[in-house]
């Protein structure tokens, strides 16, 4: 069964993502990338453009499948950080959407408080709303 997940990463982390063809959230934290399974659907939602500083932009920015490879280790230019990643198949077409695009269709924003939940760092989205955010940012 096809799952679909919400990360929240700076924009940043996911144009380095994007590049590397790689998921990593929560910090490279293994948990968060075995949770993914082949398939599945993967959003970036970026708060900010950097990790703690720069521009707000509360926008979805980037969207891709989950590849069948297991998740591993990296050494991740040295300095002891390890992170656990995922192999990704990111959508090229996908464009940059601001959360207030669709925030009305989305049930993740229907709730009182919803922006707290975004603070797990991954978040399992419903069908519906991956289903917005895909046409929202490829147009289908």
């Amino acid at each position: 069964m096809t799952r679909y997940w919400l990360a929240v990463v700076s924009r940043d982390h996911v144009h380095r993502a994007r590049e590397l063809g790689i998921a990593q959230a929560n910090h490279g934290k293994r948990t968060a990338v075995e949770r993914m399974g082949p398939g599945d659907g993967l959003v970036y939602y970026s708060p900010r453009t950097g990790i703690r500083a720069g521009e707000q932009i509360r926008a979805f920015t980037a969207l891709g499948s989950v590849d069948a490879a297991e998740p591993w280790q990296a050494d991740d230019q040295g300095g002891g950080f390890r992170p656990w990643r995922r192999a990704v198949t990111y959508r090229d077409a996908a464009q940059e959407v601001p959360i207030d695009t669709v925030r009305g269709e989305l049930e993740l924003t229907a709730v009182p408080n919803w922006g707290i939940v975004l603070r797990r760092g991954l978040i399992e989205l419903g069908e519906h709303d991956f289903a917005v955010i895909e046409r929202a940012m490829v147009g289908e």
